[in-house]
């Protein structure tokens, strides 16, 4: 069997990690602050649950919702460590809110840029 590497290790206890947290209370509880009504999905033409939207106030079926971290699990300084990334990933519902799939790719697009920027070599300067 060949070694894992270091990249391949994070990736299975990310994985691991992201897995259990479909099971965490603290993520029920906050969609279920949520929930507005129950009316027919435009999409499906059924009857399902819908949940507002924190970032944009619509009401979306779940299918079109996120559990988004208030505070990113990697914020803009990084991966610190284990312990952060665990203390992050399973918070308590004030740091849980819920976003349609819209406004969550937003805010993660602005996450991951913050976090570009963040680790951005400085430019050398030429020489005169």
């Amino acid at each position: 069997m060949t070694e894992w590497t270091e990249g391949r290790k994070r990736s299975f206890i990310v994985s691991v990690l992201r897995s259990g947290t479909r099971r965490w209370p603290p993520k029920f509880l906050t969609l279920n602050e949520a929930k507005t009504e129950k009316k027919i999905n435009v999409k499906t033409g059924r009857l399902a649950q819908h949940y507002l939207c924190a970032g944009c106030d619509n009401d979306f079926p779940a299918k079109d919702i996120n559990v988004d971290h208030i505070i990113p699990v990697v914020g803009p300084e990084g991966f610190v460590n284990w312990d952060t990334y665990i203390e992050r990933m399973y918070c308590d519902k004030e740091n849980f809110q819920i976003l349609c799939t819209n406004c969550h790719t937003e805010k993660s697009m602005g996450e991951r840029q913050s976090r570009k920027q963040k680790h951005v070599a400085p430019v050398k300067k030429k020489k005169a």
